[in-house]
This record gives structure tokens, C-alpha cells and sequence, in this order.
């Protein structure tokens, strides 16, 4: 039998062990710091990833170039799919991180106005009311007139692509350089619409087609703009990196701006919600590859990995340390649990999709007007998106931080606008 003193004693030690576990677990929270440090780490170690692919991308141009033939322009396809792999991962360090921000467009804007690099289908039209290079087709006329003035494209360079042809006349359609110049080169348009078929450019527009020296030219340079503009960033993410310095001003709601900005409103919003609510096989992010779905599941990926501090690099090592996860866990464990389970589940549902597009239906099949089925597994992936956003918004309340603006998308707040 228990005595009331020792009853009385035991009463006392639950009360304190009640009332110190939570300080203890608490007080096991990583430092901002330390949390910041392991973002970097993985940002650092993503983009040397991109870089590296970037490069494989690189010498498989070089060899398309040398020899064009099926088999080379099937491994330069197949290596610019590798390359898309890790870079999508590192979309999670946009919107949270200006010298990202500001870098970005140069690699992966999109969508494009393809008619101002090469030759495009009948189909597509000679003209636009919005840009004037609509159809300028810079491989087949080394004199074009930008705003009135004469460019000089004889040569065509990683500098020409760059300074004079990208977002040329102030137009953001006017895409010249980037994972997406690279894939038009690759593929050529997707004629297909909703039906099956991804783009079919022949190996001979680098052999025999008019303008192949010049269409060959403006790969390389492409493809060597792409490697340099990841070393840079590559570079911004090492020990005395800008954008890794910035990190101690911006803090954890850089982490979680980028979280939430890219599941919402880019993802979700621009690159999914929008093209389901058109049925547009244009609006698809990878439109010329036929691999969008693959995009948008490293999309998903990149924002798990940066909530847990853990990136599996290409090689197979892991890159890890304390996370956002750590952090949130020592103040609400159930948050944390939340959170981790709908990151969980918006990678499940995203690779539902990814399946249906490996047996054979690709993602703007998905998307198409009429397919019911298809349309709700991307609707699954969205409603998976949003629903992770709201578990990141219970984590910028419960940290109390101010300065989070997670972007946002008329696709989603207010669909009505996308029709007029």
C-alpha cells in the first residue's frame, strides 16, 4: 500500500516532470543558425548537382553537334531530362532569397515564344500583337530589329543570347537561354495538342536542314550560357556567397517564403491549376519534352527536402543537418507531424500522376478537356499543394513571423479572371 506521503511525493515529481518536459524540449530546438547553415548546405549542394548535370547536358551537345544522328539526340534528350531532375529541386530556394530570385529567369523562364529562335509549324502564326519577335527566328536571320534597332546576330554567342535576345524589347515571352531554349532545340514543338507525342525535331536540323551550322551555334551557346550562369550560383551558395550571406537578415521566413510561394502560388497556381482550368496543352511547364510531370514532382520534392534539412544528392550521398522540421517539432510536435505528413502525401499524389504519365499518358493528356480521370489526378496533386500551404502558414504563426508573403495566383483565389 502506498502511503499519503509517497503518494503525496509522487504527485509532486509528475507535476514537475510535467511541468519541465516541455521547457526541455524546447530548450532542444536547434539555433536559427544552425538551421540557416543546413538550407545553405543543401542549396549549396542542389545547385553543384544542376551544375554537374548541366555539364553531362553540355558534352552530350557537344556530341549531337559532332555526329548528328538518332542516337546522339536521344542521349542529349536524355541527359537534359537528368539535368531537370536536381535543378527542379532547387526551386524551393526561389522567392525567399532576392540574389535566386534575380538569377532565375535566366535559367528557367518559360513559357516562350519559340518562333523568336527557330522555325515553328503554320500553326503557330506569323504574327503577335504583343511582341514583334514573335516569329524573328534569329537561326535563320543573323539582322534583326529589336525596338527599332539593328542587332547584329551573324555570330551567334552565349553574349548575343544573352544580352541582346533575352526578354529582347522588354518582353518576358522572349525567352532566349535556359533549361527551355535548350529543350525547343532538343525536341521542337509538340504539334500533338491533348494527344500523345511529345515534340519531334530530326536529328538532320543539325546535318542537312537549312541553317544547321547556325541551329548548332545557338545550342552550344545555350548550353554553355546554362553552365556558366550555374556556376555563378553554385558560387552564390559557397562559404562566402552572397545569397549564403544574406541568410542571417532574411532568417527562417526565407525558408518558408520559398516553401510556400512555390507550392501555392507558382506550382499549384501558374503551372498546374491554370493550364486544368484552360485545358491548354500550352500552358505545361516542360511543353516540348513531354516531361512536365516530372518537373512538378522534383518541385515537390525540393520543398520536402528543405522542411526536413535532407537533399540525396545525384551520386547518392545525403546532404542533412537541423531543419525547419527540427525547429517546428520542439515547439508543436503535432505541427510538425502535420506538416511532414502533408509534404508526404502531396510527393504521393504527385507521383500518382508521374505514373499515369510513364504508362503512357502524358501530362497535357492529363489536362485535357474531357478526360475526367486524368483531370482529377491533377486536380489530387493541387489540392495536395494547397493543402501543404496551409500547414506551412501554421508554421509561420507559430513561429510569429511577420515577413512571410507566400505568392499567389488567380488560377487559385480567383479563377474567374483567367477567363476574361
Amino acid at each position: 500500500m502506498i502511503s499519503s506521503g509517497q503518494r503525496t511525493l509522487r504527485s509532486f515529481a509528475i507535476a514537475l516532470a510535467l511541468s519541465v518536459a516541455p521547457i526541455a524540449a524546447y530548450a532542444q530546438q536547434p539555433a536559427e543558425s544552425a538551421v540557416l547553415a543546413s538550407y545553405a548546405d543543401i542549396a549549396h549542394a542542389g545547385f553543384e548537382d544542376a551544375l554537374i548535370t548541366a555539364r553531362t547536358l553540355d558534352a552530350a551537345i557537344d556530341a549531337l553537334i559532332a555526329d548528328p544522328s538518332v542516337a546522339t539526340l536521344t542521349a542529349a534528350r536524355d541527359a537534359w531530362k537528368a539535368a531537370r531532375i536536381p535543378y527542379q529541386q532547387t526551386e524551393a530556394f526561389r522567392f525567399g532569397n532576392p540574389i535566386v530570385d534575380e538569377w532565375e529567369g535566366r535559367v528557367n523562364a518559360w513559357p516562350l515564344d519559340e518562333g523568336l529562335i527557330d522555325y515553328v509549324d503554320a500553326s503557330y502564326g506569323s504574327e503577335s500583337d504583343s511582341n514583334a519577335l514573335y516569329v524573328a527566328n534569329v537561326i535563320a536571320n543573323p539582322i534583326l530589329t529589336v525596338d527599332g534597332v539593328a542587332v547584329d546576330a551573324t555570330e551567334i554567342t552565349p553574349a548575343l543570347l544573352q544580352d541582346s535576345l533575352q526578354e529582347a524589347a522588354g518582353i518576358e515571352a522572349n525567352v532566349a537561354t535556359g533549361y527551355h531554349a535548350i529543350e525547343f532545340l532538343l525536341w521542337g514543338q509538340d504539334l500533338n495538342g491533348t494527344g500523345p507525342g511529345a515534340g519531334n525535331r530530326p536529328f538532320t536540323d543539325y546535318s542537312t536542314a537549312d541553317h544547321a551550322d547556325r541551329r548548332a551555334a545557338y545550342l552550344k551557346a545555350a548550353s554553355t550560357l546554362l553552365v556558366s550562369d550555374l556556376e555563378e550560383m553554385v558560387g552564390n551558395w559557397t562559404t562566402d556567397g552572397a545569397a549564403r550571406a544574406a541568410l542571417p537578415e532574411l532568417g527562417i521566413a526565407a525558408i518558408l517564403t520559398g516553401m510556400g510561394s512555390l507550392s501555392f502560388g507558382e506550382v499549384a497556381g501558374e503551372r498546374m491549376k491554370l493550364g486544368l482550368l484552360l485545358h491548354d496543352p500550352e500552358e505545361e511547364h516542360d511543353c516540348f519534352s513531354d516531361n512536365t510531370h516530372m518537373s512538378h514532382l522534383n518541385d515537390a520534392i525540393g520543398v520536402r527536402n528543405v522542411y526536413e534539412g535532407k537533399y540525396t544528392r545525384v551520386d547518392g550521398t545525403v546532404v542533412e543537418g537541423p531543419s525547419l522540421s527540427n525547429l517546428i517539432a520542439a515547439r508543436d510536435a503535432a505541427l510538425d507531424t502535420e506538416i511532414t505528413a502533408l509534404l508526404d502525401d502531396t510527393v504521393a499524389r504527385m507521383n500518382v500522376m508521374v505514373a499515369r504519365a510513364e504508362a503512357g499518358e502524358a501530362y497535357d493528356q492529363q489536362i485535357g478537356e474531357g478526360n475526367v480521370e486524368g483531370n482529377a489526378v491533377v486536380q489530387a496533386a493541387i489540392d495536395g499543394l494547397i493543402a501543404q500551404t496551409r500547414g506551412i502558414e501554421r508554421a509561420v504563426a507559430l513561429l510569429e513571423l511577420a515577413d512571410v508573403t507566400i505568392e499567389d495566383s488567380d488560377s487559385l483565389s480567383n479563377p474567374d479572371a483567367v477567363f476574361q
